[in-house]
């Protein structure tokens, strides 16, 4: 897999994980625990989540760092975490457009 070899690879396999546990954990796990009162998921889920969090910040630092992105992408690429579905949106706009080669891209 060539996403591996390169930083922005490697952030945007773990974005993708990332946000795709967020939303389990918000629009399936959030509601059971409070809904059905089943809170197993989120304390699956929940640890899971928080560490892919920590592990997509450290990684976005460093890919900013790399790549020499300006504030402002780099402030867009850390709050895209915090909202659901914001992973695809930097994906699309941002992460698909950094050259690996280029250090100067986003």
């Amino acid at each position: 897999m060539s996403l591996l070899k390169t930083k922005i690879g490697r952030l945007r396999i773990i974005s993708m994980i990332e946000g795709l546990s967020l939303v389990i954990l918000v629009f399936i796990g959030v509601p059971l625990k409070y809904m059905f009162a089943f809170p197993a998921m989120v304390k699956i889920v929940g640890p899971i989540h928080g560490g892919l969090f920590l592990l997509f910040i450290l990684m976005a630092i460093l890919a900013a760092i790399e790549y020499g992105w300006k504030f402002k992408t780099t402030a867009i690429v850390l709050l895209s975490s915090l909202i659901p579905f914001g992973c695809f949106y930097v994906e699309n706009k941002i992460f698909r457009n950094v050259n690996p080669a280029n250090e100067n891209n986003a």
